[in-house]
């Protein structure tokens, strides 16, 4: 053969050098020493017995976050998004109906992905920074007779927390399964699946948990599972599959398991690092935890001037803060500048909130007032040094 036409490229002759930041924007959060070991240990088989015990233990641990004994329990190689697909592509066929709540972007995503599967799409919108409330679903749920109502529990992109309860009996009148994006608020916040009637629940590992992304621990109940196996035909995404991912996973009580697809077996040893941690503390010691670290920021944003975005102090997110964003600046210029002077991340809004927010995450170990005194420090300098306009 002859010889090669592409050199190498020049930049990988450079050592590798990644910057440390400080992670206070929606996601990812900052990895902590202990899980970041935990990743560097060494690659073994996906399908080794040391890996099923692993795999196992994730289970475990992902049944106390989500507070539900199903056995349908396990963790989807990919990032929030795939576990999305993963629930909406398992419980719903072509020709069916599905309704979104839209309190930000994720609701926006849900109806999307819906969607492009060839089902019959509904959406409900819930006014900016506000929520639904369950005459508002019901009357939806009557009107549109959806096989699968989602709503993002913690939505990131506006910074509300909806309420939950109550809902998932609507849902069940209605003969529609529950499904829940808690990637924002799982952990930060109270939340039990099988208490609140959840059907499908799903999160991601690079939040609360403080791992970094590329798994999302997701759950279905009894009822789900009975919808998603008497579907008429096959799910359209193999990777997504259950019937597979629930064997690989240990899920469906079979003596052995097949080969479906290589797990990201490091990412596992960091996800069942983030969930020992997070057992180690207790979720009500880190729903509190959260809680208070929110509320001492919003106190300090009230106290230098910045406004909420969210009003109702019951539906504020506590582990994403949304902030208006202040009168006569760019907020982009804000971002710019604290990234640069104080190496620390905050971001601005993202889909219906893009231009109107800026958004602080304190997630997992990032959730102390020492980071709160950090960013309202940050806050502070750049609204002496950004420019401001006189309108």
């Amino acid at each position: 053969m002859s010889s090669v036409s592409v050199p190498p490229p020049k930049c990988l002759q450079k050592p590798l050098v990644v910057p440390h930041r400080y992670m206070f924007g929606p996601g990812p959060s900052n990895v902590p020493p202990r899980i970041l070991k935990a990743g560097a240990n060494p690659v073994i088989g996906h399908m080794h017995p040391e890996i099923f015990e692993i795999m196992s233990d994730i289970r475990s641990g992902i049944q106390y976050m989500f507070q539900t004994q199903n056995s349908m329990t396990f963790a989807v190689s990919g990032t929030g998004h795939a576990a999305m697909e993963c629930a909406i592509f398992n419980t719903v066929e072509g020709g069916e109906s599905v309704l979104s709540a839209v309190n930000g972007i994720w609701g926006e995503r849900a109806a999307e992905m819906a969607e492009r599967i060839g089902a019959t799409v509904n959406t409900i919108v819930a006014p900016p920074g506000g929520f639904l409330t369950n005459a508002d679903i019901e009357k939806a749920l009557s009107k549109h007779r959806p096989v699968v109502f989602f709503l993002a529990h913690g939505e990131s992109s506006t910074g509300v927390l909806h309420p939950l309860d109550g809902i998932a009996e609507l849902c069940h009148k209605y003969n529609c399964l529950f499904l829940v994006d808690s990637v924002a608020s799982m952990g930060g916040t109270p939340l039990h699946m099988d208490q609140q009637g959840i059907d499908i629940l799903y999160t991601g590992s690079q939040k609360v948990l403080n791992a970094p992304p590329g798994t999302a621990p997701i759950s279905f109940s009894e009822r789900a599972c009975q919808k998603i196996f008497s579907r008429r035909a096959k799910p359209v995404s193999f990777f997504l599959d259950l019937g597979w991912l629930a064997n690989y996973w240990g899920c469906d009580g079979k003596p052995s398991r097949l080969y479906h697809h290589t797990g990201p077996v490091t990412a596992f040893y960091s996800l069942r690092e983030s969930l020992a941690v997070l057992a180690e503390e207790g979720l009500e010691n880190s729903w509190e935890r959260h809680h208070k670290v929110a509320e001492y920021f919003h106190q300090g944003l009230e106290s230098i001037g910045l406004k909420l975005f969210v009003k109702e102090k019951k539906a504020r997110l506590p582990t994403v803060t949304t902030i208006v964003a202040p009168h006569g600046y760019d907020w982009k210029e804000i971002t710019t500048y604290i990234m640069k002077t104080h190496n620390l991340e905050i971001s601005g809004g993202l889909g219906p909130s893009a231009g109107l927010v800026l958004r602080v995450g304190l997630m997992g170990c990032n959730s102390s007032k020492d980071n709160v005194d950090m960013v309202l420090a940050a806050l502070r300098d750049a609204l002496k040094h950004c420019h401001k306009s006189k309108v």
